[in-house]
């Protein structure tokens, strides 16, 4: 007689929805979205994607991965009866939008699914920031800017906290289960300044399997040129820092290198910024890179001068992973490096900028000496297999002592009893008023 085998434990099923369908060649924040999808399939979980954005046009295959995919409609009651037949173990929300859009109707239909929020980064911080540059330059295009890259945690605090935007985050973070973070930076703020339970935090940040911590065979020093900036233009950091580049800190770079030539990538590049493009002075728009890692991977330095942001920065670990050394801001330099070498350079201005910029183009030691630096810190920092064991287990653990969690999380229960009621009447009149129209 055959030995009957024991039944295969159902797989956990995740349903993530999306502010967008992922893009990961275009942003990070797609990017990190994909590296949980693949940390959810290796372990043989079920994905559902779900989403009521358009499709952009460097959508990520996810069919082709066996994911399902489904589209849902904002404010309708649709949505409920989708999310009561599909019972998901696991709601995954991409953005604090998405949890204020659905939270309530998932609460209410999968009381018993655990509720995972993706920041991707504080949105509220980067918000923050940006008010305080244009307050700064304030018409000013190159004002000098001292002493606001050493803002301190207070004073972010006193400029985020009276702001609609951070209300709204720091809630959606308390309303769930577990919030992802990709900067442990942001982790300290969010539990120093504004009181959130550690439990209800978990650091992954961008994730690079350890057979991509350093390519096989990587070009050197002599056989790279010119610099290179990469980023998406719909952000407004990457957009700010492509300007502050034209109009600013080329110029003092092509000053002592009057030969440079710097490349300027980035996806759905608009008239404003093809106008930009002047071969003249070296500052060529290239618009989307079909491979990044390529084109990052001929490039002899990148030049990253954020002047505002939040979170990681995706263009900085490509960079690491091409052996091509940056060059950036604090706020570039932020929550990537921990507590070992920058790959690279940091400055405060744009002739600081433009000096080590220079340097590292020219000093060969010194640029081998950053391509090692981000070499090491790759595996260090962003093991894919060691965050995303971490992450799995976390999840495994809170389906075991979910109730508890949720019994300690008094804040979390609270906002949900009055700002889900709130927001689910507004979406009940909104879907009324729309089928009256």
């Amino acid at each position: 007689m055959a030995t009957e085998q024991p039944a295969q434990p159902t797989p956990i099923h995740v349903l993530i929805i999306g502010y967008v369908w992922p893009e990961p060649r275009s942003s990070a924040a797609s990017g990190h979205v994909m590296q949980l999808i693949d940390c959810f399939l290796e372990q043989g979980w079920q994905i559902t994607f779900a989403s009521a954005a358009t499709e952009g046009e460097h959508k990520a295959d996810l069919g082709g991965l066996g994911i399902t995919e489904v589209t849902i409609t904002l404010n309708h009651g649709s949505f409920d009866a989708f999310i009561s037949e599909l019972q998901p173990d696991v709601v995954l929300f991409d953005q604090f939008l998405m949890e204020e859009q659905f939270g309530w109707r998932v609460e209410k239909h999968c009381p018993n699914a655990i509720r995972l929020l993706e920041t991707s980064d504080l949105q509220s911080l980067r918000h923050a920031r940006h008010q305080a540059v244009k307050e700064r330059l304030d018409g000013k295009p190159d004002a000098d800017l001292t002493g606001y890259f050493q803002t301190s945690q207070d004073q972010l605090f006193t400029r985020m906290a009276s702001t609609d935007l951070a209300q709204r985050e720091v809630a959606a973070i308390h309303r769930s289960d577990l919030s992802l973070m990709v900067s442990d930076v942001e982790i300290e703020l969010l539990t120093q300044a504004f009181s959130v339970p550690a439990a209800q935090l978990h650091w992954v940040p961008l994730l690079v399997r350890e057979n991509h911590t350093a390519p096989a065979s990587p070009r050197g020093f002599e056989e790279r040129a010119h610099f290179i900036t990469i980023g998406n233009f719909r952000h407004a950091p990457n957009w700010d820092a492509v300007l502050w580049l034209k109009n600013t800190v080329w110029p003092l770079i092509r000053a002592q290198l009057p030969a440079a030539q710097l490349r300027v990538y980035g996806a759905y590049t608009p008239p404003k910024a093809a106008a930009l493009h002047n071969a003249a002075q070296g500052f060529h728009i290239m618009n989307w890179a079909e491979d990044a890692l390529e084109v990052m991977g001929a490039a002899r330095v990148s030049l990253a001068p954020l002047r505002f942001g939040a979170g990681i920065k995706g263009k900085i670990i490509d960079a690491m992973v091409c052996g091509t050394p940056t060059v950036t801001t604090p706020i570039g330099a932020e929550a990537m490096h921990g507590e070992l070498s920058f790959p690279g350079a940091v400055a405060c201005d744009a002739q600081g900028l433009a000096d080590a910029a220079v340097s590292l183009y020219t000093d060969q030691a010194r640029w081998e000496r950053a391509q090692r630096d981000g070499w090491h810190l790759l595996p260090a920092r962003y093991s894919h297999d060691r965050h995303c064991a971490a992450l799995i287990e976390r999840i495994l653990a809170l389906r075991e002592t979910l109730p508890a969690h949720r019994t300690a999380n008094f804040t979390g229960t609270m906002l949900r009893h009055h700002q889900h009621k709130s927001t689910q009447y507004m979406s009940q009149w909104i879907e009324a008023k729309n089928k009256n129209t």
